[in-house]
């Protein structure tokens, strides 16, 4: 991930809880702070509920992937975390996907689509 790095410790776990502003839908609960730094982090939790290690390890793929793939669009300057509820354990790449686009647009971090450049073809 180019302009993100990850939140680690406890504590700084702790710091976007109990100051961050969280919004969830069916898969996902984001919690997010503005730092108004130049990069962004994130955390990724994902409880022993979801399911087993290979279960948990997969969810945390998929929603890592989901922001990877989302993040030239994402705002900068914000220590986000992502929780996977239970029933992420069945849902498709898609899903964490479209569920992952959606919490971003409640909290007005996905920045619009540039405009594509046309080709001028002679």
């Amino acid at each position: 991930m180019k302009h993100t790095e990850s939140l680690k410790k406890n504590f700084q776990f702790r710091y976007v809880y109990n100051r961050g502003k969280s919004l969830a839908n069916r898969h996902l609960v984001m919690y997010v702070v503005k730092t108004g730094r130049q990069i962004n982090h994130i955390g990724i939790s994902v409880s022993k509920r979801v399911g087993k290690s290979v279960v948990r390890s997969r969810v945390t793929r998929l929603i890592r992937e989901s922001y990877r793939l989302t993040e030239e669009r994402v705002a900068r300057g914000y220590d986000i975390v992502i929780i996977a509820r239970v029933c992420t354990s069945t849902a498709s790449f898609e899903e964490v996907r479209g569920s992952l686009k959606h919490l971003l647009k409640k909290h007005n971090l996905l920045l619009p689509r540039a405009a594509k450049k046309e080709e001028c073809r002679l």
